[in-house]
Parts: C-alpha cells; structure tokens; sequence
C-alpha cells in the first residue's frame, strides 16, 4: 500500500470513527448536506493540509491556555485564540459565519464531552474560549 492510499485508508477511518461517534446528533442538528460537506473536505485535504490543521489545532489550545492565565477572554492573547480558533474550523466547515463560531464555542459550553476537551488545563476553558469568541464575533458578554 503507498503513503497517499494509506492517508486515503487513514481519513477514512476518521470520517467513520466521527459519525459513529456524533453522526446521528450532528445530522439532527446541522443536516444532512452540511455534515456531507465537512466530511468531504476531510476527505479532499492533503497530507500538508492535514498536518496543517493538527498543528493549528495544538496551536489553538496552547494560546487559549496561556490566554486563560490572563484571565482576559477580550486580551490580545484570548483573541489570538479565538482567531486561531476560526481558522482551524474552517478546515472543516464550508463557510465561517460569526454566529456558527458563536454557538460552536457555546456547545463546547455545554456538552461534557467538548467541554473535557476544552478544560484539560484549566478548568473553565471552554467557557473562556466562548467569551473570547463572543468578544471576537462582536457580540457582548452576558
């Protein structure tokens, strides 16, 4: 088997192992078209892309950790973080729009599983991320 159809095996196994895990409940709540399209991005994206993202991805918890000390979520590091953020989904997403990132950041809020995610290090990071995207996208803390 060559290094590209063993990257090709590679995201198909991610793609399966993601919609085991959250097809059902990502296709009730974003439809069917837009789960099909994230996963077609997957499947499109390089070696170089894909690594691209997984640094990006490490990049973005390093900074909102780091940024979380700060305590700041409207701090130049917080809204690096939430920059970073941005950029990462929209390796997965079609399109960004400011109130998807807004309410992806507040199931992160919500949903024990992301939230773990989120609060490795810091207890609480998941809600400092949404705050700092909430200060980002332009709308106020509440």
């Amino acid at each position: 088997m060559s290094d590209n159809e063993k990257f090709e095996a590679f995201k198909r196994k991610l793609i399966d192992e993601n919609e085991k895990k959250y097809g059902k409940e990502a296709r009730a709540k974003y439809g069917e078209e837009i789960v099909n399209k994230s996963n077609q991005k997957l499947k499109e994206m390089t070696e170089k892309q894909y690594a691209e993202v997984n640094k990006l991805g490490e990049e973005v918890l390093n900074v909102l950790n780091e940024a979380f000390l700060t305590g700041n979520p409207a701090g130049e590091l917080a809204q690096k973080a939430a920059d970073l953020h941005r950029q990462w989904l929209s390796f997965f997403w079609t399109h960004y729009t400011k109130e998807a990132h807004r309410g992806v950041t507040q199931m992160y809020v919500e949903d024990e599983r992301f939230r773990a995610y989120y609060d490795q290090k810091h207890r609480g990071a998941a809600e400092f991320l949404r705050d700092a995207v909430l200060i980002y996208t332009g709308m106020n803390i509440k």
